[in-house]
């Protein structure tokens, strides 16, 4: 099994900060945005994303995360309501879902079966203006429908090679994106 290093820290921040700018100006400014980072490394990459607005427009846009585990249709097992409140309170506090457009922002694309659960998720918690996709990493082979709005990069893979995301904020000593053979 072999692994080659796709993406440096160096990589990664020019991406995210990229990614912001590209944001902001499909938006028309930082007024009416929130970002979604989608559990396990999306907080994270949101919050980077975010902090590179506020640089930039000296405008803090609101940051959620999202759980997406119990709305997964290849999940083992019944829906369960009680493990589907899935944004943060403190995260709905800061942002009318109706007069908002959501960015969800995930670490890697692949069959589109996580962005397909962000979406039911959200939906749960009310219509946004409007719903976009943020990925980090894109590697094709898609399932369903989906296209990001907003990619770092775009990733070529065979199936049964695997992307890993190392970030700082995970206990990684650097961050950077692996592919694994």
């Amino acid at each position: 099994m072999g692994a080659r290093q796709i993406m440096s820290a160096d990589a990664m921040r020019r991406a995210l900060v990229r990614m912001g700018h590209e944001i902001v100006e499909k938006q028309g400014g930082a007024n009416g945005l929130a970002l979604i980072g989608i559990e396990r490394r999306g907080p994270i990459l949101a919050d980077r994303i975010a902090a590179s607005i506020e640089a930039h427009e000296g405008v803090r846009v609101p940051v959620a995360a999202l759980d997406v585990a119990p709305y997964r249709d290849d999940r083992d097992g019944a829906f369960d309501a009680d493990a589907a409140g899935v944004i943060p309170a403190a995260g709905l506090r800061r942002f009318d879902p109706a007069a908002t457009t959501v960015v969800l922002v995930d670490d890697v694309l692949y069959t589109g079966r996580t962005a397909r659960a962000a979406l039911d998720a959200l939906m749960d918690h009310g219509r946004p203006a409007a719903v976009r996709l943020a990925v980090l990493i894109d590697r094709g082979h898609r399932e369903l429908p989906i296209r990001p709005d907003h990619v770092g990069k775009n990733v070529p893979t065979a199936r049964e090679e695997r992307i890993e995301i190392h970030l700082r904020e995970d206990g990684a000593a650097e961050d950077e994106v692996v592919l694994v053979s």
